[in-house]
């Protein structure tokens, strides 16, 4: 354990990529191979199923503490995170640093997950003895295990990278063997980083390759004639695989989204085996363009979808790229070469669409194209270079994603909330309304888009001017104007406004106009509309 914490302040300590591959490789280098396991699971974004509610946290640490709840919870409130309010609660009362914490995966598999379906009182009492006990240095990390909340400022990109030093393996391979479902564990550790993993997954996907934003001119990328150009389709990403007379589902975070959408898993059945074909499920009934995305979201999180749903929000696949046909790995192939491939076996599965080529004589075209993108659904275009293989991950120069211009409004500040990690202590986390017959009404959260600079500043300010406090949230003056752009925007019976926005982050603060200049919601209905 003492080992993870301290590879976990390194790498929430800096900001250099290099420095964080050097420490996760010199990790695993030293590490036994059952707590590499567990650490390569956390590492990748992955956390244990909460094994302790917040609110069970927030009973036994004032009991323990013999402290006062509201003086807690007044805590709780000013650092902004509960874990570390834990942490640093605990510390407080600590006469010495505690004895050895047990390593990582004895942690995990012997202290911690054994406490799931026990009473609260068994659980209260194996967390608090591993409270008394531990080196106070490892309770951070310890409460964030608990709770379900770890994360850790890596990317998938960057533990590969690590693991490949580490271990001499080649970074596609690890980053092959990373896909799919796997138990964290010494054996699954072994078998990562070994020559041979001597496992057939029949079920396991291929990483995704990802596209890069285009921000300059697309006419440097050379002759029009050398890319594919298609919509970029707003659905989930997916790899459907079919090998061993199964099909399988992948979603690009690594889910297995089996049962979940049966229509393309019926589809898939017709598919040869030894086929995986990468592509977009999307919201799709009988007309020639998706369904709005808030259609698609009525089926994701429901794992067995019954027979209203099916019929209220139908799905299909569009299919972008082959990745394997009978069994042989095609990514290394040009995608012309695949699309070809691809294109002969769609025509086979009626069931599975093919994401077409866009026309377009030259870059101008493309771009007119593109201005038209919104009355497609779409979010603009990808570009592709015909002669490019299918990569991993996201690597700049063959796969370019050309947006389209966001939707922007100007709407007032008023909640606040902080935010989390190394920013508990300052408000980031933000809630702007609009107009509507003279009052303002929330329409979006956003947490994203101010400098440092403005983020302190704007923080001095809430804390100056809180109306009301609602637990960690507060009510501020309306006084601040900021510019919202987002991707999309969808009539919603679940918001007060009636409208939900797609991705919306702060595009810049507009001290220039005053809280009367904001946008009316009637302007974001009529966007809705369109």
């Amino acid at each position: 354990m003492r080992a993870f914490t301290a590879l976990y302040e390194t790498l929430d300590g800096t900001t250099s990529t290099n420095a964080k591959v050097d420490a996760m490789a010199a990790y695993f280098a030293a590490a036994p191979a059952d707590d590499a396991g567990w650490a390569v699971y956390f590492l990748s974004g992955q956390r244990l199923k909460r094994l302790i509610g917040a609110a069970e946290l927030r009973r036994w640490v004032p009991r323990m503490l013999g402290m006062s709840e509201w003086l807690f919870e007044e805590s709780y409130a000013h650092v902004g995170d509960l874990a570390e309010t834990v942490a640093l609660l605990l510390r407080a009362r600590r006469e010495e640093d505690g004895t050895p914490a047990p390593g990582l995966a004895e942690l995990v598999e012997t202290r911690l997950i054994p406490l799931r379906g026990e009473s609260e009182d068994v659980r209260c009492a194996a967390v608090v003895e591993l409270w008394e006990t531990i080196p106070a240095r490892d309770l951070f990390l310890l409460n964030k295990v608990l709770t379900g909340a770890l994360r850790v400022g890596v990317s998938q990109r960057l533990l590969v990278r690590a693991l490949a030093k580490a271990s001499g393996v080649e970074e596609e391979v690890l980053a092959h063997r990373l896909m799919g479902q796997w138990t964290p564990g010494a054996d699954f550790y072994e078998r990562l980083v070994s020559e041979d993993d001597g496992e057939a997954d029949s079920s396991r996907p291929y990483p995704f390759f990802l596209a890069s934003p285009l921000e300059a001119d697309p006419e440097t990328l050379g002759a029009r004639d050398d890319w594919l150009a298609e919509w970029k389709w707003d659905g989930i990403r997916a790899q459907v695989v079919r090998r061993d007379g199964r099909c399988f589902l992948w979603s690009r975070g690594g889910e297995l989204m089996d049962g979940r959408f049966p229509e393309i898993e019926a589809a898939a059945a017709a598919l040869p085996d030894g086929t995986v074909v990468d592509g977009e499920v999307l919201a799709w009934g009988e007309g020639a363009t998706p369904l709005d995305f808030s259609v698609l979201q009525k089926r994701i999180g429901r794992k067995k979808p019954g027979a209203g749903i099916l019929k209220s929000a139908p799905v299909a696949l569009m299919a972008y790229d082959l990745l394997e046909a009978d069994g042989e790995d095609l990514r290394s192939a040009p995608l012309a070469t695949r699309r070809a491939k691809l294109a002969a076996l769609v025509e086979q599965v009626p069931a599975i669409r093919l994401s077409q080529p866009i026309p377009g004589e030259d870059w101008a075209a493309l771009a007119t194209a593109r201005e038209h993108a919104r009355s497609t659904r779409t979010e603009g275009l990808m570009l592709k270079a015909l002669a490019s293989p299918y990569g991993v991950g996201r690597r700049r120069g063959t796969w370019w994603k050309w947006k389209i211009d966001p939707i922007t409004i100007d709407a007032v500040l008023i909640y606040a909330q902080a935010g989390h990690g190394r920013r508990s202590n300052l408000f980031t986390d933000y809630t702007f309304a609009l107009w509507r017959d003279g009052e303002l009404v929330p329409v979006a959260k956003a947490y994203s888009g101010l400098d440092n600079d403005e983020i302190e500043e704007l923080d001095r300010w809430i804390r100056k001017h809180t109306t009301e406090r609602f637990g960690p949230v507060r009510a501020v003056e309306a006084t601040h104007v900021f510019e919202l752009a987002f991707e999309g925007i969808h009539a919603s019976a679940r918001h007060k406004s009636g409208v939900a926005v797609r991705f919306p982050r702060i595009a810049r603060w507009r001290r220039d106009l005053s809280v009367q200049d904001a946008d009316d919601l009637a302007s974001l209905l009529r966007l809705a509309d369109g």
